[in-house]
């Protein structure tokens, strides 16, 4: 991923943020030259260094069962930035930009096919999602039927050995010009608008790395 350095974070905690925001991620595998992606909920869960994500494809989709190095988008807000929200709009030629922040993870892909580890994957995806929407539905592994459900999936484990967050949050513009911005996205009507003006304001205190 293209990450000017005044962009870059080094946090482990930007991920688990951007991952508690949003856990639908991008997961791109490459198969004789040709690239396969699939979007898919995924479970995250980080301990000091090490990271594991899990989920499961659909048994027909070509990318089910796939093993070996493989990328995973984490997708975060973005958002329009209009130079005339800048400070310094007439004394510098500004042109119109977008902020965003995302993660794009490298690392190893495991492909899971035993119906033990399947039914416990299914039981955690549910138990945590049927949470965010106050739903009470969970995977019952004593029910024939259900299991048998459990034939159409692949399950799948990612440890990814390379992370690159990306905040672009106009951090190569003088403070004046972060502020305007973060001022004008703060009131935005759109969710994701406003996210990306609170993380704007909560650089504020970092130097300017204007280039």
């Amino acid at each position: 991923m293209y990450t000017p350095r005044a962009f870059a974070v080094n946090d482990p905690a930007a991920l688990d943020a951007l991952f508690a925001r949003d856990p639908f991620v991008t997961l791109i595998t490459v198969a004789d030259g040709e690239p396969r992606i699939t979007h898919l909920p995924v479970l995250y869960r980080r301990v000091g260094d090490d990271i594991l994500i899990e989920g499961h494809w659909a048994r027909p989709n070509p990318q089910a069962g796939t093993s070996g190095q493989a990328t995973m988008i984490v997708h975060g807000p973005h958002a329009y930035v209009s130079p005339s929200w800048y400070a310094d709009k007439a004394e510098q030629v500004r042109v119109p930009t977008w902020d965003y922040a995302t993660a794009h993870l490298h690392g190893e892909l495991e492909a899971i096919t035993d119906e033990a580890t399947l039914l416990d994957i299914v039981g955690r995806l549910a138990t945590h999602f049927e949470s965010t929407v106050g739903g009470d539905w969970r995977l019952d592994p004593d029910n024939p039927a259900e299991r048998v459900q459990i034939r159409g999936i692949i399950g799948l484990r990612f440890r990814p050995r390379r992370i690159e967050i990306t905040h672009k949050l106009n951090q190569n513009h003088p403070e004046a010009n972060r502020r305007g911005v973060a001022a004008r996205l703060a009131v935005s009507p759109l969710e994701r608008e406003r996210e990306i003006g609170a993380m704007m304001f909560a650089t504020l205190d970092t130097p300017s790395q204007e280039t």
